[in-house]
């Protein structure tokens, strides 16, 4: 085929192209005419490109440019029908999916166990009038310790059992000072801002996280939760913690859990206590719990011989494993969603 008779090919197909693609005014009749020119199987423009093998190889570089303008120039043809009509790209209308399926339902989001947790905590202690409140995170040394009579030379107090934190604040401080800072190692600090703060009586509870350089095992992480319980009013007893702590563990373990008191030892209670509940064949701690120490109401210019109350402290992560039967604490803070969609609500 000579080279003229092939570019008169293209020149008819490109007039042909501008003549009807410049009137096209329906977008059916434009997908009509972009099959005709460029359609991949019977399109005009794979025609004429089937007859470039027949030009000879000396006119074949000319004849390939001539190709390429005209290909170009319909395809421009084409973009320009679209914007002049509107309604962006065609689409085919086998490609839509079924409108009668039914749609798929949205994964949602959901509840953390250990946010659950701690909302339902809230909810039976506001039922036994415990007021939910919060507190700082990082800390200086003397609401974390010095307030609830925890001396200097007290293990609580090792650097190797807190984390400390290189602050400006605290740049010359050593952990004893009173301006060294720290990530709180207990809730019990909140007690002390509170009574601070706000006129007794008092009947408070704080949710938070707290921090201990633990190694992480099976009951053990360096990041948990506490809920701490503070009641301070007059005449407040030794009797009247036991039954608040049997009736939080009633309402939030079930009425046949086995809930023991043993004596120990706090800095800031006295008498203190530590309470166990029984689960999965052995003891597990419940937390810490006692009567406010003098010396802490001393630190806050509270009358002792006017004012009583008892404190607790109790772990949010157990408390949650024994209700939803997790056995290993570190489950709750991998991440995987296989494992926490199980208790979605």
């Amino acid at each position: 085929m000579s080279l003229q008779n092939f570019l008169n090919s293209l020149d008819e197909l490109v007039s042909e192209a501008r003549a009807t693609l410049g009137s096209v005014e329906t977008n059916d009749a434009l997908e009509a005419l972009r099959v005709k020119f460029v359609g991949a199987k019977n399109g005009a423009l794979k025609s004429v490109q089937k007859l470039l093998g027949a030009v000879e190889v000396p006119d074949k570089p000319a004849a390939g440019k001539r190709f390429n303008e005209v290909r170009d120039a319909i395809q421009s043809l084409l973009d320009d029908a679209t914007a002049r009509i509107g309604g962006g790209a065609v689409v085919k209308s086998e490609s839509l999916p079924d409108a009668t399926l039914p749609g798929l339902r949205p994964r949602l989001g959901q509840l953390h166990p250990i946010t659950q947790t701690i909302e339902h905590l809230k909810e039976i202690m506001g039922r036994l009038g415990f007021t939910a409140t919060e507190g700082p995170e990082i800390e200086d040394t003397w609401h974390n310790f010095v307030a609830l009579n925890i001396p200097e030379d007290h293990p609580a107090r090792d650097p190797l059992d807190n984390f400390y934190l290189a602050t400006a604040k605290a740049a010359n401080s050593s952990p004893q000072d009173r301006d060294a800072m720290l990530l709180r190692s207990q809730t019990s600090t909140v007690q002390i801002r509170v009574m601070e703060s706000q006129p007794l009586p008092l009947r408070i509870i704080s949710l938070g996280r707290v921090y201990r350089p633990d190694a992480p095992d099976a009951t053990h992480f360096p990041m948990f939760h506490q809920m701490e319980g503070l009641w301070v009013d007059r005449n407040v007893t030794m009797a009247q913690l036991k039954s608040v702590l049997r009736l939080f563990a009633t309402s939030y373990l079930g009425g046949d859990v086995n809930v023991r008191f043993r004596p120990s030892f706090f800095p800031f209670t006295e008498p203190s206590v530590e309470v166990d509940y029984w689960w999965n064949g052995q003891w597990i701690e419940f937390g810490g719990a006692g009567m406010v120490d003098p010396n802490v109401f001393q630190h806050l210019n509270i009358d002792s011989e006017k004012w009583s109350g008892f404190a607790f402290g109790l772990g949010v992560e157990r408390l949650c494993m024994r209700r939803y039967g997790i056995t290993d604490i570190r489950d709750l803070y991998r991440s995987d969603v296989r494992f926490l969609r199980q208790f979605a609500q």
